[in-house]
């Protein structure tokens, strides 16, 4: 009858049939993530910044109908299945919404609607993952994630044991990630979406996250492609960029030396709520988003970042501009500004969730985002045979 209770029993169930019980490994399999970004302050349902708060006080605005707005998704499954024909092919997906009072067979205008389906591309071996996204007035800030999890431990935005599909995780500076996406609709100019978007989580003190809520802190990267996403990291508010830049050979450069830093290769960059020798002037990250702080930095198509594979200009990569990535994304994250107290040991960056898919950001009116990922795969090296090796 508790419907939080009953979506932690069904993971498990689904996980158990993906068990192999004449092993003494984990299961592993693709994980999408489906998020709703409402939040009613009214309760106390969500930590602010790993704190427990009896009353939510905040100037932040989050979407939210009213009570239950929190509330999880119907959603419907297509299990996989066999489909035969001139080539047999292994199909399947699961779909839904979150509005409870919506008929899906009478259509779903003005209504949220998700959809995942999967299929087998047989010249590759690869799957096609088929995803669609639409927010409603009741559910404006919804996200939709293909996920490569770690395959035990933590991964991205969780205090809890996983289960994905890496059995080796990335560490900056040495992997890649390649895939091939295409971006049927973009979700409107509030869809913030992720060619990639990577996490992680270490504590500011640069030793790994160990579960303590107080004391952890996701970090998030993202490239956000959609071109409608502007740098909101300006010289005229530096709150919203990291204090410096690492350039490609390593060069610093201040967010305060207008002549050189690169202010349109960023979206924004937010702080942990837990730092204590934050540099003014900074922006504190969403306090309720994750049980712990968290730190986020977006960035955007530049020359900056071309050198590693990604996108150099706006509109690469987006609608009608379908195409295959080979990203060195252990490269660039290795570039990237982390908050960490001073005096302390570099953390090391190891990742443990790389996320395809997008965040549509309370949009105005209902919007709908489509796209197609397939042919992912992450790239680690094999130090004692001096290749590299797919993980996937």
């Amino acid at each position: 009858m508790n419907p939080d209770l009953y979506a932690v029993e069904k993971e498990c169930y689904l996980g158990s049939l993906c068990e192999v019980h004449d092993s003494g490994d984990p299961w592993y399999y693709w994980m999408i993530m489906l998020k709703n970004g409402n939040f009613d302050k009214t309760t106390t349902l969500c930590p602010e910044n790993g704190r427990k708060v009896s009353k939510i006080v905040t100037g932040r605005t989050f979407p939210c109908f009213g009570e239950d707005c929190m509330n999880q998704p119907l959603v419907y499954h297509n299990y996989s299945r066999i489909v035969d024909g001139e080539h047999s092919s292994l199909i399947g997906g699961f779909y839904g919404t979150y509005d409870l009072d919506a008929n899906l067979t009478a259509g779903v205008d003005g209504k949220s609607f998700f959809t995942v389906s999967w299929r087998k591309n047989l010249s590759t071996g690869s799957w096609i993952i088929l995803n669609k996204l639409t927010t409603s007035s009741k559910y404006p800030w919804l996200m939709l994630y293909l996920r490569s999890d770690a395959a035990k431990g933590f991964n991205g935005g969780y205090h809890y044991s996983g289960r994905g599909i890496m059995k080796k995780l990335p560490e900056s500076p040495n992997f890649k990630v390649k895939l091939t996406l295409e971006v049927i609709q973009g979700g409107g100019s509030n869809s913030q979406f992720y060619l990639l978007d990577i996490g992680s989580c270490w504590k500011n003190s640069g030793e790994p996250c160990d579960g303590d809520v107080l004391t952890d802190v996701t970090r998030y990267s993202e490239m956000i492609i959609n071109p409608a996403t502007t740098s909101w990291c300006r010289p005229d508010n530096l709150v919203s960029c990291p204090p410096y830049h690492i350039s490609p050979n390593g060069e610093i450069i201040y967010r305060n030396d207008t002549s050189r830093f690169p202010y349109s290769a960023y979206h924004l960059y937010c702080a942990p709520g837990n730092a204590n020798y934050l540099e003014k002037p900074y922006d504190i990250c969403d306090p309720y988003s994750n049980p712990q702080a968290q730190e986020l930095i977006q960035i955007l198509p530049h020359p900056e970042w071309a050198v590693h594979g990604y996108p150099s200009k706006h509109g690469e990569g987006w609608i009608g501009d379908a195409r295959s990535w080979e990203l060195d994304v252990g490269a660039l994250s290795n570039r990237l500004y982390f908050y960490q107290d001073p005096g302390t040991k570099p953390a090391k960056r190891v990742w443990s969730s790389l996320n395809v898919g997008t965040e549509i950001y309370v949009s105005s009116q209902g919007v709908t985002a489509e796209w197609t990922v397939s042919d992912f795969d992450v790239l680690i090296p094999e130090y004692d045979k001096g290749d590299v090796r797919a993980v996937l």
